[in-house]
């Protein structure tokens, strides 16, 4: 018997979500240039194999892209702990911010680190482990904040690449141009909004010749993206918590667009996250600023979003129950089956593609 979520949606199996992936399609460089990246296109019942050149030339003049302005910060720290005659390399990514001189973070190897435990990253970059959490995660007190402490790991952080491209090769200089989209501007995310990475200057040009708007809105994308579900049903899934905003002006300007009959396109599931927390049951979007953990799975009722501009995810992810409400469980399914057979790039710096339900 199928129960409800709480939510008013089925609580189903993270089964229904899985999919056999080769692992020869996972990407670990973006094509360039970037709007020559392969996109999916399906609209309604039909699919056809484009480009990301092409998006211009299937979305209707009025139509408006929402993109994510987050900026990656280089938060993927190497550095050593020394305590007595031991030393060890410890690579640290910061994953949320504590205050103005503190983060959380994942470290490895998190065993051999203990509470009172200064790591040396670069040359003068010190941080005290202060305490250590049952997830895993370590809290860092750096031995310096604020603005010197944002340059310091500006200045000797590498980007924290996803694990399924990290765990495959290291982050490298190519990588400060790749992972971060052309609409960064907001200093927050340890992800990319990767959708976004297939636009550049000349893509963007297509598409105000062609009289379709843009607009932008802010998530910081925390590590909980990556995140397994563990759970056995979408149900015993606890979503995890990102923070944004989107300002007064972008929200009247969504709303004029959809009273003229324009549809707006997500670019991005952390976009689409932002815009349907910040709109109502009626469908108005408002001026919004806090953090979400808005948990979109099939049954939910999108409130503004028309389409979604989107890469491949992973099975059994939050990011495919996302795309399955959107697109519907089948109609999703049949979507991957296609992108596989055909060899579609997958993840953060694989292909995209657009999604327009019926």
């Amino acid at each position: 018997m199928t129960v409800n979520d709480g939510n008013g949606r089925p609580d189903l199996p993270v089964s229904d979500f899985d999919f056999d992936l080769p692992e020869d399609l996972i990407a670990l460089r973006p094509v360039r240039p970037r709007r020559s990246a392969r996109m999916l296109y399906a609209e309604g019942g039909a699919l056809a194999d484009k480009t990301m050149a092409d998006l211009p030339s299937v979305l209707r003049e009025g139509d408006v892209l929402v993109f994510n302005d987050t900026r990656v910060l280089p938060v993927q720290l190497s550095g050593t702990r020394t305590r007595g005659d031991s030393t060890v390399n410890v690579e640290a990514t910061l994953i949320e911010r504590l205050d103005s001189g503190s983060w959380r973070a994942f470290a490895k190897p998190g065993r051999r680190l203990k509470l009172g435990d200064v790591i040396l990253f670069g040359e003068t970059l010190a941080a005290e482990i202060v305490s250590k959490g049952d997830d895993g995660t370590l809290a860092l007190r750096f031995s310096v904040d604020g603005a010197v402490l944002d340059a310091e790991v500006a200045q000797i952080g590498a980007m924290p690449l996803p694990p399924y491209i990290a765990g495959k090769r290291a982050a490298d200089e190519r990588d400060f141009e790749d992972y971060q989209t052309i609409h960064a501007r907001r200093d927050g995310a340890v992800a990319a909004p990767t959708a976004a990475l297939h636009f550049d200057t000349l893509l963007m040009q297509g598409l105000a010749d062609a009289g379709i708007e843009t607009a932008t809105v802010t998530l910081h994308v925390g590590a909980g993206t990556f995140l397994p579900v563990k759970a056995d049903t979408t149900a015993g899934h606890i979503m995890h918590f990102e923070t944004g905003e989107i300002d007064a002006e972008t929200a009247d300007r969504l709303n004029a667009a959809k009273g003229r009959g324009g549809r707006i396109i997500s670019v991005g599931t952390t976009s689409l996250r932002v815009l349907e927390t910040a709109t109502s049951e009626a469908g108005h979007i408002g001026a919004w600023q806090g953090a979400t953990d808005i948990f979109i799975t099939p049954g939910y009722r999108f409130r503004l979003i028309n389409g979604l501009v989107t890469n491949f995810h992973l099975p059994r992810s939050t990011l495919v129950m996302l795309v399955s409400a959107l697109m519907g469980t089948e109609r999703t399914k049949m979507i991957y089956r296609h992108a596989i057979s055909k060899d579609y790039r997958f993840y953060s710096y694989g292909d995209g593609s657009l999604l327009i339900p019926e």
